[in-house]
């Protein structure tokens, strides 16, 4: 999901393994393509149990704000929803 007309440097590889990780939840307990949407509580929970990461609660919040600011998620209402890239 780079793009390379943004001018903002590219995120850290740990806040991109931390969207995979999400959209691997999502789309683990959806029954359709376009995953489940997550709420915030257990983005986070999924995110500091993740083995593939040693995050604590603050890098796990810092990691979901990032993403969001990116537009990798959204947010509605408390739940948070995977932005799937088009290519």
């Amino acid at each position: 999901m780079t793009d390379l007309t943004d001018p903002r440097p590219p995120l850290p590889a740990w806040i991109v393994d931390a969207y995979e990780i999400l959209a691997t939840h999502s789309h683990n307990t959806a029954e359709d393509q376009g995953g489940q949407p997550i709420p915030r509580e257990q983005a986070l929970e999924v995110l500091r149990d993740a083995e593939q990461l040693d995050l604590e609660a603050g890098d796990a919040t810092h990691a979901l704000s990032r993403l969001i600011d990116r537009g990798y998620l959204y947010e509605v209402n408390g739940e948070l929803r995977i932005t799937i890239p088009e290519n």
